[in-house]
């Protein structure tokens, strides 16, 4: 019997039928059940097994049953299920499972089973499901000890604990003369903005690395060894941000003109207020290594050959004529690191079609 399953995943994307239903039909009575997309329902209050296998429908050899139907709905949104509560809505839906079926029937005997899209997605599929499957309860944000955890914080505590930084624009000057005139430049009309200042900059400055970059002198903390002491010291001493400083002596010949541009408050987390986050680092650290172990493994067991001198025969067509301009057929993931938008324990799986909304009568 060819995989229905396969047709299933296929139709996900060129159909809006919601769902796939069972394929329950046996290859050979004296061989193992084919494959199946079949969830197993969820008895509700006053809802017996027999309920739930109670057939609705039939097309051909597929059967669709009381608790496939309200699986498949029970699924949905409150805001979708809402829709289905009238016995002429839920047949709106059964009519939508049925032409899925239906649709998955034609595909099937055309061939499509046997398509290569269709089955890279269900290789796709299956490598996602496997990989759940293998380290949904294996690697855990609980495994992730308390201890580990410590050892990370104190070992890491610049992230943790930062004093207070400053950010400042300068103007280095040779002449203290010519500094305090500059100063008051500064301080009047032509310094008010950053864009002012920063044209007093290219116009006044000595210091070539700065002058590149508007005189930034970018953030630095009180303990900073970047800048001349007095420097770092007058920076400080700057009370808010667009406050332009007198002539600094900076003890080495040179006189500064600072405007403070930006300013960062001390932050401590303590070990309780990071421990999440740490957990969390760390969990995604030490699943993607043991996903690393797992493939490892499956390579060493497999027989692998390669021939790099061929890739010079792959051409690449770099145009946006054709193809795939979207992106829509790129490689497979690195299924060893875990999607950054989806929680520990996920796993990416392919998005339903959206059901049918009733019509309006």
């Amino acid at each position: 019997m060819r995989n229905r399953c396969v047709i299933t995943m296929a139709l996900v994307a060129a159909f809006s039928a919601f769902g796939a239903t069972a394929c329950q039909e046996n290859a050979d009575k004296n061989k193992k059940k084919a494959p199946t997309d079949k969830v197993a329902p969820k008895a509700q209050p006053g809802q017996s097994p027999a309920d739930l296998s109670t057939p609705l429908a039939r097309v051909d050899d597929v059967v669709i049953t009381v608790g496939e139907l309200q699986e498949r709905l029970n699924r949905q949104s409150p805001y979708i299920r809402a829709r289905y509560t009238s016995l002429e809505q839920k047949k709106e839906f059964l009519d939508s499972l049925i032409r899925f079926e239906v649709l998955a029937k034609e595909a099937e005997r055309r061939g499509f089973d046997k398509d290569p899209e269709v089955i890279r997605t269900m290789k796709q599929v299956m490598i996602q499901k496997l990989m759940k499957d293998e380290f949904e309860v294996r690697v855990t944000p609980d495994s992730i000890s308390d201890a580990e955890i410590k050892t990370y914080y104190d070992s890491h505590l610049a992230e943790f604990v930062k004093p207070e930084e400053v950010r400042a624009s300068a103007i280095v000057l040779r002449s203290k003369a010519q500094a305090e005139r500059v100063a008051a430049e500064a301080k009047g009309d032509a310094g008010k903005t950053n864009k002012g200042f920063r044209d007093l900059v290219a116009k006044y400055t000595s210091h070539e690395e700065t002058k590149l970059r508007g005189g930034d002198l970018r953030y630095m903390t009180i303990e900073s060894k970047d800048w001349p002491r007095p420097v770092v010291e007058g920076t400080f001493a700057l009370v808010s941000t667009g406050d332009v400083s007198g002539v600094i002596d900076a003890g080495d010949g040179t006189f500064w003109v600072l405007k403070q541009t930006g300013r960062r408050k001390a932050m401590t987390r303590t070990l309780a207020d990071a421990s999440q986050q740490i957990r969390n680092k760390l969990y995604r650290e030490k699943r993607v290594d043991a996903q690393k172990l797992f493939i490892d493994g499956l390579r060493n067991k497999a027989k692998i050959t390669i021939d790099e001198a061929n890739l010079s025969k792959v051409k690449i067509d770099t145009s946006t004529q054709g193809g795939d301009p979207h992106g829509e057929s790129m490689p497979l993931p690195d299924l060893t690191k875990p999607p950054a938008d989806q929680p520990p324990g996920s796993v990416q799986m392919p998005v339903p079609p959206p059901v049918d909304p009733p019509a309006t009568k």
